[in-house]
């Protein structure tokens, strides 16, 4: 063998024998801690209850003429388990025209709305028409229910009068015809924040 490959052989050698020794001088000690978690949503959940905790919400009136008027009361509850911003009222309609002499009068314009928040007395809308009812806010800043005896602070008391307006004109093209409507509660939560 020429010298080259002894020396070669003899680097190589060295080579192999240091990372066998230092392969065995890296121990160490190691602890493992594990974290289990969960991220869970909340829940928004309102519920519209009548005059009569018990009693579904039936807002239908018949047989109205001009100037006739009926008051109800809505209950808003809270019933999730975040805290509510707002609850925004809106109303959907569809007016059936019976004698389709209508022509470009709207039967909701003449039915008019008052909102108002028992408690507080703050009236929300004052005497707007029904075709004119978006986004109007009728609630804020309900809390999560507690179980607490008499809460409150979960809920809001709504009076709603309607009113088939009288303008003291000629509303004969409004004889038999009806309004299907529906009442829209929309609550949004609160901000999100720090946790």
């Amino acid at each position: 063998m020429s010298i080259k490959k002894k020396l070669g052989m003899g680097i190589v050698a060295a080579i192999l024998g240091a990372s066998l020794i230092g392969g065995g001088t890296f121990a160490y000690f190691s602890d493992t801690e594990t974290s289990e978690n969960t991220f869970a949503a909340g829940t928004l959940d309102i519920n519209l209850k009548g005059t009569d905790d018990r009693e579904e919400v039936d807002l239908s009136i018949d047989n109205m003429k001009p100037g006739d008027w009926k008051v109800h009361q809505i209950r808003i509850y809270n019933e999730g388990t975040l805290k509510i911003n707002d609850v925004k009222l809106n109303v959907d309609y569809e007016v059936t025209d019976a004698n389709g002499d209508n022509g470009d009068e709207d039967f909701a314009d003449h039915i008019l709305v008052h909102i108002m928040k028992l408690g507080s007395r703050e009236v929300v809308a004052d005497w707007v028409p029904l075709s004119e009812i978006e986004d109007l806010v009728v609630a804020e800043d309900l809390n999560t229910p507690t179980g607490r005896a008499h809460q409150t602070d979960h809920r809001q008391t709504l009076r709603i009068d309607f009113k088939f307006h009288d303008n003291g004109e000629d509303q004969n093209i409004f004889q038999g015809d009806s309004i299907d409507f529906e009442l829209v509660f929309e609550a949004s939560q609160e901000e999100g924040e720090l946790r």
